[in-house]
């Protein structure tokens, strides 16, 4: 047989088709070529399988005319994943795998030139969309990919680490099983993640209990006040009190991170993650990009925080982009050529001092005096613009305090005691809606959120004083329906609703 059909997978975004790999052996002058809209680094494989082969022992037909198509044409291909299906081919076409044992079997994995099976990126995005083809195949992968897939459920994942050993698992076993390969194991990891403790913040009581309702409800926060008074202290802690990964939350953030330039860390795994970009960070860098589109620092917090410290301090363009991510939970990156979506449901903390020198409001505790003119403030401020503002369910101020109120202050609750009643908020949000808070949408408003009459009328009133956009009225009813979870209340009342008009407040000095 001169013609070899290999089943494997490309990445399209989060995405992972199915991808024909056909080799066929034809009289002519010796060649090897390489077609179906293949990158430079799939093209290098004619030499990286080359030598693979001989290496391992197998004799490459050099007098023969090889031509690879990778099937569908249309479909970019990258990275060196393709090798062990094309050195499988090359070797089925020459009659030494019988084609039927490649049958129900997907494989994937770049060779060394001795033969050896190195990892592939994002072999989690591989086993999910595996896990979602009918029939189900069997994957085979490199053994460090395969242990990294094998947290898919329900998917048999072998593993090898040599060619040689996946041609010899190919050959026919009359008494052995049908596929001799070791089946993955994902590897028992216990993330040793020291996460800072909340009572470590002196003082600053309002702004911690609307840490801890940001974390209830999954909601978005602003932190404004003069430098020193603990703002990103606050931040770094709101991750202790989040409740701990679902299966479904673990997989697909893990799988973002597979495809990413920094891999997936084993040790992280059902750890939220936690990204802090500098502010000098562009666009692209914050909601993807590139060619092929790869996922950008809001992606890579899904399910975990996006910390943006010195938010006024970022480029324009990289802020405005946040607005959709911020309404949908996705973002679609959109070049000439291709296009890739990535989930984005992450919780944003921002931080910023409230104008350009930051100690306006300040010379009560510090004694420091605002030289900012008000023009400067203004203009310094209205780099958030403000349908970004609007988008951010919690404005919340961290006023400066005296040193003697910092050094009498006695320490707070640990983290622990407000995680737990943050699960159990949590938990109440899951059984009612399957999901936090932030996420309900529009068209569930008047069913989740239901308000009882007084705390209706209380919030009309402050609407129509505040001049709100319906997008911040629905906001504050998410924010209330938050309080009233973590005080175990069914309906929403007058209380729950008063203050969570007061985390809609405009910026000091606005």
């Amino acid at each position: 047989m001169s013609l070899a059909v290999v089943a494997s997978r490309a990445l399209d975004g989060l995405a992972a088709p199915e991808v024909r790999v056909e080799v066929h052996l034809a009289n002519g002058l010796p060649s090897f070529t390489l077609v179906g809209l293949a990158d430079t680094e799939v093209k290098e494989a004619r030499e990286r399988v080359r030598a693979a082969l001989a290496e391992s022992g197998f004799a490459f037909p050099h007098n023969k005319r090889i031509t690879v198509n990778l099937a569908p044409a249309d479909l970019p291909k990258e990275s060196g994943r393709f090798d062990l299906p094309i050195a499988l081919g090359i070797l089925a076409a020459q009659g030494v795998i019988e084609l039927s044992r490649l049958q129900g079997l997907e494989f994937a994995g770049e060779l060394s030139l001795a033969g050896e099976l190195r990892p592939v990126r994002g072999a989690l995005a591989l086993a999910l969309a595996a896990r979602d083809a009918v029939p189900r195949p069997t994957l085979v992968l490199p053994a460090t990919s395969a242990a990294e897939a094998a947290r898919v459920e329900g998917l048999d994942i072998r593993s090898a680490s040599h060619l040689a050993e996946v041609v010899q698992a190919l050959q026919p076993q009359p008494d052995g099983p049908a596929l001799p390969l070791p089946r993955a194991r994902a590897a028992e990891t216990v993330a040793a993640v020291d996460l800072p403790d909340l009572r470590d913040v002196k003082g600053q009581a309002a702004a911690k209990r609307a840490l801890e309702i940001a974390a209830a409800g999954g909601h978005s926060m602003l932190l404004v006040g003069p430098p020193g008074t603990g703002k990103s202290m606050l931040a770094q802690r709101l991750p202790g009190l989040l409740p701990p990964m679902s299966d479904d939350e673990a997989l697909a953030t893990a799988a973002l991170h597979s495809i990413a330039a920094g891999g997936f860390d084993a040790a992280l795994w059902r750890t939220r993650p936690v990204r802090s970009p500098h502010h000098s960070a562009s666009a692209p860098a914050l909601v993807g990009g590139g060619s092929p589109p790869r996922p950008g620092e809001i992606s890579l917090a899904h399910g975990g925080v996006l910390f943006l410290d010195e938010l006024p301090e970022f480029p324009r363009l990289a802020l405005e982009a946040l607005r959709e991510p911020l309404e949908t939970g996705q973002i679609t990156i959109s070049r000439a050529a291709r296009q890739a979506q990535y989930p984005a449901r992450f919780q944003l903390v921002a931080a910023m001092n409230p104008c350009p020198c930051g100690w306006l409001g300040a010379f009560a505790a510090t004694g420091k005096t605002c030289r900012c003119t008000p023009e400067a403030v203004a203009r310094y401020q209205a780099r958030l613009s403000g349908p970004l503002i609007d988008r951010i369910d919690m404005q919340v101020e961290v006023p400066a305090m005296p040193p003697a109120e910092i050094l009498a202050a006695a320490d707070g609750e640990p983290s622990g005691q407000v995680a737990a009643r943050v699960t159990r908020a949590r938990e109440r949000q899951q059984a009612r809606q399957g999901r936090a808070n932030a996420a309900i949408g529009a068209g569930e408003m008047d069913t989740l959120c239901r308000l009882q009459p007084a705390a209706a009328q209380f919030l009309q009133s402050a609407a129509t004083r505040l001049g709100w956009s319906g997008r911040s009225l629905h906001r504050v009813m998410k924010l209330a329906r938050t309080i009233a979870d973590l005080a175990g209340a069914d309906t929403v009342g007058v209380a729950p609703v008063a203050e969570a008009v007061q985390y809609r407040r405009a910026l000091p000095g606005a």
